[in-house]
């Protein structure tokens, strides 16, 4: 048995004799009173959402869930197809088990699949990825004088984020795949 101190985004729990995956959590300390974790589970059978506060310290039951080390391949509809490397096995996993993770993916890239009785449940990708930059506006003059000045840049793979001045079109740069904000030129 676990506590309220192990829920964390991505985590498989049992409720009410369900699986659900916590896709969203807040542990929240008020002035008076006690601590209290308000979290955010999707049932992994049926995929409805529910919300449920757990009391700081009480006993909840993480399930274990296998690890699967796969490269992504392609997204098709709403599913991100993975393979697994070993046995060539192909796994979709679902948009929404993706928790917003599925924009830093690339093909070819190696992610952790996450599955309960064979069934995927979630995926794990780098905290830091590296993306080529495909768009990036030139600097405009006078920009600088304010200090910690940025502008919208596109990435190889889609995704727009604000960056420094001084990137440029094929540059390489890192970002971070937890905050989705830039870090720093690879």
């Amino acid at each position: 048995m676990s506590t309220t101190s192990d829920i964390k985004r991505g985590v498989v729990i049992k409720f009410k004799e369900e699986p659900y995956l916590v896709t969203e959590f807040q542990h929240v300390n008020p002035g008076k009173g006690s601590a209290f974790v308000r979290t955010k589970l999707k049932n992994i059978k049926t995929g409805k959402v529910f919300e449920n506060t757990y009391k700081s310290g009480e006993t909840i039951e993480v399930l274990k869930v296998v690890k699967k080390k796969m490269q992504y391949l392609y997204k098709e509809g709403n599913a991100y197809c993975f393979m697994d490397m070993r046995n060539y096995e192909q796994t979709a996993v679902d948009d929404d088990l993706m928790l917003g993770k599925g924009a830093y993916l690339k093909e070819g890239q190696e992610a952790i699949i996450l599955t309960l009785d064979d069934s995927p449940v979630g995926v794990e990708i780098p905290p830091k990825i590296t993306l080529k930059v495909v768009e990036s506006p030139p600097a405009v003059k006078g920009d600088t004088a304010s200090g910690n000045v940025t502008k919208e840049i596109t990435l190889e793979n889609g995704l727009k984020i604000r960056a420094p001045l001084f990137i440029k079109e094929g540059d390489e740069v890192v970002v971070s795949t937890d905050m989705g904000e830039y870090v720093e030129r690879a």
